[in-house]
């Protein structure tokens, strides 16, 4: 079985750092790169895609909203057309920087709030996966199974590549739980891992109410600035490797 593990990455500031970025693009088979709204900035960019090349691991995008002091995780109140031209402009910010250092951008994975807000409409989705057809038809869509971005690339003719957020706890209706709730994000190592290994073994989640939920993804996400996300990490690989999974970069995975 071929399966990717991924992590946002490029997520500090100037001389400021989130993570470890260098240790985390040993363990990760793709790296959803920040591009400079609600983190990082050209320097940063730059490094990260380097070594990511370095490294054979897998880009795309990570495009957010223009808010560094909430690090992208505020609602803001902005228009359906801003939204997509702020999208675009990352999307190519990052395909640039690729360009020079001889790698690709191949997916694009919404950061926090911008991704709450195409999900929950179904108008704003579609016309943001059309927005990225027509930068790169080749692009493919990060998304959680069954909400409205995975919908929406299909429609556009991109290909969705579903996730399963190894960190983060799941309702019964299949969404995450809200960040500021108790038990929203799982800082645990042996319970990220057996969560990891129910979802390798029969492709299901324990939510945070004590119900087997069916997960149907491609990848394992991550979350780079979660405490301990490193170890978490290089446990997730140990999991998958233990269980006879192959670390593939998604843009190599099939349908």
């Amino acid at each position: 079985m071929k399966i990717d593990l991924n992590s946002d990455m490029g997520e500090g500031f100037g001389r400021w750092r989130i993570a470890d970025d260098d240790g985390l693009m040993d363990t990760v088979s793709s790296a959803n790169i920040a591009c400079g709204f609600h983190a990082g900035d050209y320097a940063i960019m730059d490094r990260t895609v380097r070594l990511a090349k370095e490294k054979g691991v897998g880009i795309g995008a990570h495009p957010g909203l223009p808010d560094l002091m909430g690090f992208g995780r505020r609602n803001m109140a902005v228009s359906d057309a801003d939204m997509e031209s702020m999208m675009c402009y990352q999307i190519g910010a990052l395909q640039g920087i690729a360009a020079r250092h001889g790698h690709r951008v191949t997916h694009v994975s919404y950061h926090a709030a911008f991704g709450n807000m195409a999900n929950a409409d179904e108008a704003l989705a579609l016309r943001l996966t059309r927005a990225i057809a027509a930068l790169d038809r080749d692009l493919s869509v990060f998304c959680m199974p069954g909400q409205a971005t995975e919908r929406a690339a299909e429609k556009a003719g991109l290909r969705p590549r579903t996730l399963f957020l190894a960190d983060r706890a799941y309702t019964t209706a299949g969404t995450l739980v809200p960040r500021g709730q108790p038990g929203a994000v799982i800082h645990d190592l042996a319970g990220v891992r057996a969560r990891v290994k129910q979802f390798l073994h029969d492709g299901s989640v324990t939510t945070i109410d004590g119900k087997r939920l069916p997960v149907r993804a491609q990848s394992i996400l991550v979350h780079s600035d979660t405490p301990g996300s490193l170890e978490l990490a290089r446990a997730i690989r140990a999991e998958i490797e233990a269980s006879g999974g192959v670390l593939t970069p998604a843009c190599q995975l099939g349908d």
